[in-house]
């Protein structure tokens, strides 16, 4: 226990002083001094650096007595200091890293590419991707997923209102993902992400301005606990290139979340069916997506079709475009 404490910069006469006034509480620093092996003044000192600390209190009625504060709070407030230090340094690590690979790329190439294994490892450097960003964060969303999908979503937000720019390509997969697009992507969308999607996406990828791209590593269809950062080369240029064309041809979502008026536009629904059918959802998939029956998707498809005056997905589309609805 003594150790531990060390770990937490809890000199040794005080935490020694503090696991002995655990077991005996109202304890005076003279009999602390005599159950621990130190010099009165040495008790006296720990028990005020402890109070000091908020790990300690006089007793209520007999001040020369003392009560340890409750492990979990005393303790738990020590772990929460530490924690926060090894925040900063591990921040601090990562940016002096980054300046490091940017100062050797051209003498040394194999500083461009990184591998990182174990997904605290990959959770911790998305977290660094996004709050390291300074203009925008680009990209690519498909599952599988080695975890929630929705575990970025606050320190996103926080970046949004900060006036950075965040553009997503979803892959169709990712917008049927059960409950995803309700709880997750539309949200991001009011906040002020742009997001697009696209029938296919060619991998999963998160790019920082244009300094560092994460690319998760899989084989088939299995996502491996691994991951590539890819530093400034190349390489991440042509990453660069990659999300713009994709970009570029996917479909804005902004057309699955507008409103009509039934007049002169389409109603609600039949904008979502608009932005899921032109982005290559299934009937079984867009049923998904929105949580409807599949009698009730077939139901409004037809009733799309026939406002739209077409017998095919493609003529609905096309129409859909003449009447400016995508």
């Amino acid at each position: 226990m003594l150790d531990a404490f060390g770990v937490l910069g809890l000199g040794r006469p005080d935490g020694q002083v503090y696991a002995e006034l655990v077991t005996t509480p109202q304890s005076t620093a003279v009999e602390l001094a005599d159950q621990c092996g130190l010099t009165l003044q040495q008790s006296q000192d720990a028990l005020d650096r402890l109070a000091d600390q908020g790990m300690a209190t006089r007793a209520p009625v007999d001040r020369d007595r003392y009560l340890a504060v409750a492990p979990d709070v005393a303790i738990g407030t020590l772990i929460g200091h530490r924690e926060a230090q090894l925040r900063s340094a591990r921040a601090e690590m990562h940016r002096l890293m980054d300046a490091f690979r940017e100062a050797s790329r051209y003498t040394d190439p194999a500083h461009s590419v990184e591998v990182l294994t174990g997904g605290e490892a990959i959770a911790q450097r998305l977290e660094h991707l996004i709050e390291t960003s300074h203009y925008q964060v680009r990209g690519f969303d498909c599952p599988p997923y080695i975890q929630d999908p929705v575990a970025n979503l606050p320190r996103q937000r926080a970046k949004l209102r900060s006036g950075i720019r965040f553009r997503t390509v979803f892959d169709k997969e990712a917008i049927a993902w059960p409950g995803r697009l309700e709880k997750e992507i539309l949200v991001g969308v009011e906040d002020g992400e742009e997001a697009r999607v696209r029938p296919t996406l060619p991998m999963k990828m998160m790019m920082s301005d244009d300094r560092m791209a994460i690319i998760p590593i899989s084989v088939g269809d299995a996502v491996l606990d691994a991951a590539y950062v890819i530093h400034p080369s190349a390489l991440l240029q042509a990453l660069d290139a990659l999300f713009e064309a994709e970009w570029e041809r996917a479909v804005p979502l902004q057309t699955a979340i507008g409103s009509g008026d039934g007049t002169d536009g389409p109603d609600a629904d039949h904008l979502k069916l608009l932005g899921l059918l032109a982005a290559g959802l299934t009937d079984e998939s867009i049923a998904r997506s929105l949580g409807w029956s599949a009698r009730t998707t077939q139901r409004r498809l037809q009733g799309l079709m026939r406002e739209l005056g077409a017998t095919t997905r493609f003529q609905a589309g096309m129409a859909a475009r003449e009447r400016g609805w995508l």
